[in-house]
């Protein structure tokens, strides 16, 4: 059996020989108390207030989204936006296996079906190549339409998931949905602050989702967020999230079929401070992967992820490779007896009894990464 614990003690070294070293936890630094009490003193602390409408403007120039729009967790931002690009029940979905469990969900309320392609070795995300060697084979061109020639059914969208925050190559997934008019949808939930070639993850699909989650790279508590490049729809996104009411002082009158999706102000606030500092954080966690990597380039038969060629990771969660799957259970086993809490990649959806009878590719780098890799501590280090 391996003996990690001169890795052990260099995790513990990283973040200042904690008795216990979480995952990843939530920072606050700034103007968080500042502005919930603000909140609380003007009694906005639910859906109306100014900093959800501050939160909307502010993620928008960040990222450079035409239209950002906030809603109560990213997996309903996911939902909405899956409708919002026109799935509808039996179409199919192409997306990954790979990933955490809202991404099928989310297309799962619709009653659409996910494909699973496989991700690349280079970036743990989608890969545009297995995607390719898909739709070759098992997809046809009906009238503007794709449809999967073995199940009969549409295949409406793609959504690719940024896993840890690191982008997929999003060129090429997106020259293919033009090719085969499909429509794109970026899970880039875990990804707020990554870039590709200096743009923002969700600003390539027609839109893109964030989520604000307790664990994520800044926080409303809970909560998400959908990032447009067409303005008008991003509007019409906004109004059904705020169940399709027609704006007026007193009636309540309704053009269409809403969502409660409606983040709260007293949440909005807290993510307008987290915002404020986000680059800090960014910085914070890039240099801790920058010791992650420079560390494990010496210790054999485990590898540190690092970001690839034109991207600029967050690094929300950083993941070591280990040799094989036992290496991988003796690693969990060892880390967490010793106070570091560490974890396992996602179990693949195509395993969940859920989604276990899906069309998949055969997923081998997926089941590869699931053998092996770990999440170690990945918190901002101040």
């Amino acid at each position: 059996m391996a003996d990690y614990k001169n890795t052990i003690d260099f995790i513990k070294s990283v973040y200042g020989h904690q008795e216990f070293i979480p995952l990843a936890v939530p920072i606050f630094i700034g103007n968080e108390k500042k502005y919930l009490e603000e909140c609380i003193d003007t009694t906005f602390v639910s859906s109306v207030g100014k900093f959800v409408d501050r939160l909307e403007i502010d993620m928008a120039k960040y990222t450079g989204a035409k239209k950002a729009v906030v809603c109560v967790s990213g997996t309903n931002a996911l939902h909405l936006s899956l409708m919002l690009v026109g799935v509808e029940k039996n179409d199919e979905v192409l997306t990954q296996a790979l990933t955490f469990i809202a991404t099928c969900n989310a297309l799962s309320y619709i009653g659409a079906h996910p494909v699973f392609i496989d991700v690349d070795r280079s970036t743990m995300g989608f890969s545009p190549d297995a995607m390719k060697k898909w739709l070759l084979k098992n997809a046809e061109i009906r009238n503007g339409e794709c449809w999967n020639k073995n199940t009969g059914r549409r295949v409406k969208a793609c959504v690719p998931m940024h896993t840890f925050g690191h982008p997929v190559r999003i060129e090429e997934i997106i020259a293919l949905c033009e090719e085969w008019y499909i429509e794109l949808v970026e899970d880039a939930a875990e990804s707020i602050g990554s870039t590709y070639k200096g743009r923002h993850m969700g600003t390539f699909g027609k839109i893109g989702v964030i989520s604000f989650n307790g664990n994520k790279t800044i926080t409303t508590g809970g909560g998400g967020m959908m990032l447009f490049q067409d303005k008008e729809l991003g509007e019409f996104a906004k109004h059904i999230t705020t169940q399709a009411k027609i704006p007026h002082r007193w009636e309540f009158k309704h053009d269409c079929i809403g969502y409660n999706y409606r983040m709260p102000n007293i949440n909005a606030a807290l993510g307008c401070a987290q915002l404020e500092n986000l680059d800090f954080y960014i910085e914070c966690k890039r240099k801790v992967a920058a010791e992650y990597e420079e560390y494990f380039k010496n210790v054999p038969d485990i590898e540190f992820f690092v970001d690839s060629e034109d991207t600029c990771s967050n690094y929300w969660l950083n993941a070591v490779i280990l040799k094989d799957k036992e290496a991988q259970l003796e690693f969990l086993q060892q880390t967490n007896d010793n106070g570091i809490m560490t974890r396992p990649i996602w179990e693949l959806m195509n395993r969940l009894p859920m989604f276990e009878k899906c069309e998949n590719d055969g997923l081998e780098n997926s089941i590869w990464f699931a053998d092996r890799v770990v999440n170690i501590p990945s918190s901002v280090r101040l």
